[in-house]
């Protein structure tokens, strides 16, 4: 009776909870990796999970030693790249990071386990930025926090700090180069030597050192204890040329020096044979906290463009390339590699090596593009940023043109997807270029020739007269924040072209090189060869602005149109009307003090009269994006506009979604200060009451009563990512749903038509029974997991483990549920995923 009561109660939690599970599961799409990844951090408890941080702001986990990745959704937890580490501590609920709130961020710690993330009480926003973190393992309490020119200390899990040290130069800074844990001994090395404590952190003093040749000092540090040694090693660089701050890639000439000393002797003994230091331009040591004698190297090999990894496995008495990208020597490759889509030259250097803290065989390293894993240290590595039934064999040149499937990793910019057919896809990307999918968009790759270009913007097709058009450029990022100003916008771009193809995409040539930035394309619904180009370039103004509107009959000569009043080379978003008219937005520009110019807007143009007129509400003066014509109005007379708050005075507070319903005579605003920055905006072609906002820092919205006056907004909080593009809706599945975003890449989810809510989209794990009210529950895998050695994962309501194992490449597992208290339970399997009760 307690059970069928018990069951009673649950059931109305259990059907909002389902569809809030089903809510969950956008999918991630796309080829995996591309974009920088910083300083990945191996739990010190499992050493097959790690954490990895991105700059644009993810920070992307796996349990799997990188079989897979899942993300912290943003309204949880968002991350700077080189100064965001996740520090783990031996409390499974507490946990500390270093916050992205768009400025100077904060330090964070989490005490539940990670389902929210708290500001340091302690933590002086006077300091500024946070440089780096490091948590004691074994004292959850106990933090150390290096701002620019300080050290601090936290006893009391970031309640309070006491400084440790301030920089002794304030221009230099003081470099937190690594730390080591050791019962009452704490040791931190930094530029200005090793500063021990004995006591517990409760005092530190800086150690006396001499064998660092003159002039050098710590630039990286670690330490390993085993056999009764305690060692430390280090990379020394020259004074002049360090300052807390150096990134990943100054690695050019900037390490001189390999070092150990053991026992806390006080004795640095050089470790510098057999490294090169004219072409091993090595960053960062790293070592197991119980292994004293392997040390692993970090950074760049000169000579073959490539990272470098070296290893000593006698306290650095000798060493040796580990991680041989010629011939790809014991390399598992994804898409780079040598001969592949992209050489070893696009990870370039190693942003940080991490070695499992009590296991030195397994050893990782992330870069400008990917992550590489070595379970056996350092003899044998594969990709770790897509799925492995795709990956490539080691010892042979990784091919072109093939298709790969994502496992969570994307971390690049997507701003387009465009359907040639059902199953033939394009996206465009910054940093990628192109992507094509031929399999509906499970599958993607660079299957394609032609083109090789930084940035895809736009594409459009003509199926009528059989042409795919892009607009591309050599310059990323284009009108975000810090791709406004001339000197990143006017210099010459050997990319700024439009290209075609006849084949869907499968070949592509260059149709015209303007030699500027090609933000968007579009042609006449009437006349399709009739064609419309936004080109970048403002160059002074007048007769020397080549930026603008440029139109062309398909194959023929280009035209720059006028410009509209105001403006100043920096056209965005073009629609061209069934009547022939052109709606344009031109989106910011900064002046050379860095003050945005009145030169943004919404605009009209009449090919009859080959003239402009400006629709603009003053709202829209200086950071203009997307126009959006209604698909409801025949006459396309409503409009909708996306504008982005500036600073520096006349742009603030300007952001928000406008509509107009007379072509932008007049315009209301539809979100009040509900957001700053609005992108672009999606109807749902099955339901045009219901409409999907993007948005710069507040993720994916969602509107069900558009017609009203004032619609309301809610967050899609099943989309994880804070900074969405925009959102397609598949002309072949309409309830297929697909995101772009600035810098995660994308990600598709199904609306169900009949409730317009997001549908799983992820394969599912079948459990049973469910509701659960024996001690054994059945799990049968889906038929892709089946053979695999997965990690299987019970996670209770709060998020917490209470179950793990590994499948074994069996299909159907019996857990023993006993001891288990009733309630709700998730279980997940690679991609797969379920919910349970348990009565």
């Amino acid at each position: 009776m307690k059970k069928a009561c018990l069951l009673r109660l649950l059931l109305p939690l259990l059907l909002p909870l389902s569809l809030s599970a089903q809510t969950l599961n956008f999918q991630p799409r796309g080829v995996g990796g591309g974009g920088a990844l910083f300083f990945p951090r191996v739990n010190p408890g499992n050493d097959e999970e790690f954490y990895v941080s991105c700059d644009m702001s993810q920070l992307f986990h796996t349990t799997d030693f990188g079989l897979n990745y899942d993300q912290i959704p943003f309204q949880q937890l968002q991350v700077f790249g080189a100064n965001s580490t996740y520090e783990w501590t031996n409390d499974p609920n507490v946990a500390y990071c270093n916050h992205n709130d768009g400025n100077y961020g904060y330090p964070v710690r989490t005490m539940n386990g990670g389902i929210s993330w708290q500001p340091l009480p302690g933590h002086d926003p006077n300091n500024e930025n946070v440089y780096r973190m490091a948590a004691n393992y074994q004292k959850p309490n106990q933090l150390l926090i290096n701002y620019y020119g300080y050290i601090f200390i936290s006893n009391d899990f970031g309640t309070t700090f006491k400084l440790v040290k301030q920089a002794a130069n304030n221009g230099v800074g003081l470099i937190m180069g690594g730390t080591f844990f050791d019962g009452n001994n704490i040791y931190i090395g930094t530029n200005e030597g090793v500063f021990r404590s004995t006591d517990g952190g409760t005092s530190f003093s800086l150690m006396p050192t001499s064998g660092l040749a003159a002039g050098q000092v710590i630039w990286s540090f670690a330490a390993g204890k085993s056999g009764g040694t305690t060692r430390f090693a280090c990379i020394t660089a020259e004074v002049n040329d360090v300052y807390n701050g150096v990134m990943p890639w100054e690695y050019w000439g900037f390490a001189k020096g390999v070092y150990t000393m053991d026992n806390a002797s006080g004795v640095w003994q050089s470790k510098s044979t057999g490294i090169d230091f004219s072409n091993d331009f090595v960053m960062y040591v790293a070592m197991a906290w119980n292994d004293a004698n392997t040390i692993y190297l970090g950074g760049n090999d000169n000579a073959l463009g490539a990272p470098l990894i070296m290893k000593s496995q006698n306290g650095g008495n000798a060493w040796a390339e580990v991680f041989l990208s010629s011939n790809n020597q014991h390399i598992t490759t994804g898409w780079s590699g040598q001969g592949g889509d992209k050489g070893w030259g696009w990870g370039e250097t190693c942003f940080g090596i991490s070695v499992a803290p009590l296991n030195s065989s397994k050893v990782l390293y992330s870069d400008f593009g990917f992550v590489h894993v070595s379970a056996d240290g350092g003899a044998n590595w594969k990709q770790a940023y897509l799925d492995t039934q795709y990956q490539n064999p080691s010892d042979v040149p990784t091919p072109k043109r093939k298709a790969y499937k994502s496992i969570g990793l994307e971390n690049t910019t997507a701003w387009q997807i465009h359907w040639h057919n059902q199953t033939e896809m394009l996206t465009g990307f910054s940093d990628i270029g192109l992507i094509r999918s031929t399999d509906g968009g499970n599958l993607w790759g660079f299957n394609y020739s032609g083109m090789s270009v930084n940035s895809v913007y736009r594409i459009v097709e003509s199926f009528e007269n059989n042409f795919v058009l892009a607009a591309t450029s050599g310059i990323h990022d284009m009108y975000q924040s810090t791709r406004l100003a001339d000197a990143q916008l006017d210099a010459n771009d050997n990319s700024g072209k439009i290209f075609h193809s006849t084949d869907g995409g499968n070949t592509w040539t260059s149709l015209h090189d303007f030699g500027h930035p090609v933000f968007w394309i579009a042609h006449d619904p009437n006349l399709p060869t009739s064609i419309y180009a936004s080109v970048i370039h403002y160059g002074g103004g007048g007769a020397a602005m080549k930026g603008g509107i440029w139109h062309s009959n398909y194959g023929g000569a280009w035209t720059q149109l006028p410009a509209p009043p105001r403006t100043e080379g920096h056209p965005a978003s073009i629609v061209v009307l069934n009547d022939g008219k052109v709606a344009c937005t031109f989106s910011g520009r900064r002046n050379a003090s860095g003050t945005f110019t009145a030169s943004s807007g919404v605009f009209l143009y009449d090919p009859a009269t080959n003239s402009w007129a400006d629709r603009s509400h003053t709202d829209m003066y200086y950071w203009t994006k997307d126009l959006v014509v209604d698909p409801s109005d025949p006459d396309q007379n409503t409009w909708y506009v996306g504008v982005f708050s500036g600073w520096g005075g006349a742009p603030n507070g300007k952001g928000g979604l406008f509509r107009t319903t007379d072509r932008g005579l007049h315009w209301t605003k539809l979100t009040g200060s509900q957001f700053d920055r609005v992108t672009s905006l999606t109807f749902n072609p099955e339901n045009p009451a219901q409409a999907y906002l993007t948005t710069e820092t507040q993720g994916l919205w969602v509107s069900n009563n558009m017609s009203a006056n004032v619609p309301n907004w809610n967050l899609v909080e099943s989309y994880p990512f804070r900074q969405p593009e925009r959102v397609f809706f598949n002309p072949f599945k309409p309830s297929e749903m697909w995101v772009t975003s600035f810098g995660n890449g994308i990600k598709v989810a199904q609306i169900s038509t009949a409730t317009n809510e997001i549908a799983d989209f992820s394969p599912a794990l079948s459990v049973w029974p469910n509701p659960l009210a024996s001690e054994i529950l059945q799990v049968e895998l889906p038929d892709d997991l089946s053979a695999l050695d997965e990690e299987i994962t019970v996670f209770n309501p709060l998020g917490q483990v209470v179950w793990k194992a590994r499948t074994s490449g069996e299909r159907v597992l019996n857990l023993e549920t006993s001891g288990w208290p009733p309630g709700m339970y998730s279980i997940k399997c690679g991609m797969a995923s379920q919910w349970f009760i348990k009565i």
